[in-house]
This record gives structure tokens, sequence and C-alpha cells, in this order.
């Protein structure tokens, strides 16, 4: 299945600290080095929202850094109000609890924005690490087809 997801955002459990990892706000002077890493290792698309996410004040994007060197990313305010999303975690970093911190922290920041659910935007084969993370769950007729991402040039 492909489609939105729905998380709450009360009784959300704390952030991780992934052991030698960093994970803070963006700062907007880093902007080239963020949206390079995001186009080149993931797609132009997802650096497209990330650049939204980091007009605003103060950013709506966070990053993990490693060794001074930019490992994942996730925002919140980028394809639209309300969305959780693009999220993303260096291939050779995964699996050790950088995107579940980068997650928790962009959806704490959004509750403290006033915020109570957070839409997840277009999820197929992440679905389970939602669920699992945070007890998301599809949209019923949350379809990209039938979601803001109708807007899509390419849809």
């Amino acid at each position: 299945m492909c489609g939105d997801m729905i998380a709450r955002l009360y009784g959300l459990p704390e952030a991780p600290d992934p052991e030698n990892v960093r994970v803070k706000r963006a700062f907007p002077s880093d902007r080239s080095v963020i949206l390079r890493f995001i186009a080149e290792n993931f797609s132009p698309n997802w650096a497209d929202e990330a650049a939204t996410a980091l007009t605003q004040s103060p950013p709506g994007c966070y990053i993990a850094v490693r060794d001074r060197r930019i490992v994942g990313f996730a925002c919140w305010d980028a394809t639209a109000k309300g969305f959780f999303g693009p999220i993303g975690v260096a291939a050779d970093q995964r699996g050790s609890g950088i995107g579940e911190a980068l997650l928790l922290r962009c959806l704490h920041s959004m509750r403290e924005a006033g915020y109570a659910y957070a839409v997840i935007g277009w999820v197929d084969e992440a679905a389970a690490f939602y669920r699992k993370t945070v007890n998301a769950e599809y949209i019923p007729g949350g379809t990209p087809e039938n979601s803001v991402y109708s807007n899509l040039i390419s849809l």
C-alpha cells in the first residue's frame, strides 16, 4: 500500500540519542550543504521540499551529524502544513536509531508549534517503521493521487 499516514502528537516517546551522532535543528547557513546531501543521496524533489522547511523561522528541518558530516535529515511543514517529511538517513548509517531520533525531534517540534496530529506523506515500505515508532496508521483514501501530491507535475 502507498499513501498518507497520520500520527497523534500527544504521548510521543522521547527521541533517542544515537551514539556519536548529534541531531540538531538545521542552521540556515548550512542550507547548500544540506540540500546537496539530500539531492545526492535521495532526490532533487526531496531537496526542493527541504528548501521550503529551511525557509521557516525557526527552520522545520533537523539534521543528524556524525564527525562533522551530515548523515540524515527530516523535515516538517515542507510538503504542506501539518505534514511530516521527507526524511532520509545515509545508507551506511541506517539501523542505528538516527531515523527514529529525527522523526521524533520533528514530531515534538510540531506538537510544540500547536499541531495535534501529523500527516506522514506518501508512505510505502516505511509503514512498519512509522507504526512501530509512533503508532501511525494509513488515512483511508489517502493515496498520492487523492492528496496534496496530486498537484505534482509528474503525477
